[in-house]
């Protein structure tokens, strides 16, 4: 019942992502099996911390990551601090719990050159699909939105007076994005292919599907994994790059870490430094480069 009650809370309360839920939901559905099959006890709300490092111990032995271990265990502490707040139990398992360690991964944005090979180079198909998928990556590399902001924009969303774009970000939290003169003009050409399909289901979205249908997430990455791959022999190419990118881009250009913060909905500036490390990179070179003592 008590798990029932914590989904709840993220959803209602929390007003978290069906995805997010879904994700604290298996975590916790994972665990109650590993607790029942080990231990014999079918209540997780009363199990103590020895069970619990069991179970991270169990996890290490299968190969998982100490990221994803994290998470899952991020999981539980969520939900044993949801049991304090409604007073089913009055001590945290997980209170002095610390997660393990994980390798920081570097993550490698698109290069200025890349990007502009990709959208002044790169030939798109002059239809539908081609000016939706241009559109597509001019978006998320301009305005820096997740890709599950942009699979629910709509057209409503748009102020083709004031050139900006209304985004509803993670927990419903809105933000507005100014938007460049040439991305309007990819708008306007794309909104004309848009008009003519034969079939339009999903009407309120902004981006369709040749079908009608508002569009998806795997489609989303498959349009900038095929793109990024023509221009680009990094691994890691998705929509969560271009949003890496466009962050660093910025702020290389001098952008202010607050004004950044703002355009990506970041609710703290910890989450936008993360960004700042590729900046640091470009003054180094450019400090190399001028600097009289660097001549020698």
């Amino acid at each position: 019942m008590s798990v029932t009650a914590f989904v709840s809370y993220l959803s209602l309360e929390k007003n978290y992502s069906p995805h997010t839920v879904n994700a604290y939901q298996k975590d916790l559905e994972a665990f109650t099996q590993y607790v029942e099959d080990t231990f014999e006890e079918k209540n997780i709300d009363g199990i103590n911390y020895h069970m619990i490092r069991s179970w991270i111990v169990a996890m290490v032995a299968s190969q998982l990551g100490n990221r994803t271990i994290n998470r899952k265990i991020a999981s539980l502490k969520a939900y044993y601090k949801f049991l304090q707040k409604i007073g089913e139990i009055t001590i945290n398992p997980l209170a002095k719990h610390k997660a393990l360690k994980v390798k920081k991964n570097l993550e490698v944005p698109f290069s200025e050159g890349e990007m502009k090979n990709l959208l002044e180079q790169l030939s798109f198909a002059s239809d539908f699909e081609g000016n939706r998928n241009r559109l597509i990556i001019e978006l998320l590399y301009a305005t820096g939105i997740r890709r599950a902001e942009l699979i629910t924009l709509k057209l409503s969303d748009i102020d083709y007076y004031g050139n900006t774009i209304k985004v509803l970000g993670k927990r419903n939290k809105e933000r507005v994005i100014p938007l460049l003169p040439s991305l309007m003009e990819q708008l306007q050409l794309y909104l004309g292919y848009r008009q003519k399909l034969d079939i339009i289901v999903d009407g309120t979205f902004l981006f369709l599907t040749q079908s009608g249908y508002k569009i998806y997430e795997t489609l989303v990455y498959r349009v900038i994994n095929k793109y990024l791959s023509e221009v680009s022999v990094k691994v890691k190419k998705s929509p969560h790059m271009l949003r890496h990118t466009f962050a660093t881009h910025l702020l290389n250009m001098g952008a202010d870490l607050n004004a950044v913060k703002e355009l990506l909905g970041h609710s703290s500036l910890a989450s936008t430094q993360v960004y700042t490390h590729n900046s640091i990179a470009e003054l180094k070179k450019a400090h190399l480069k001028a600097h009289p003592r660097n001549k020698d």
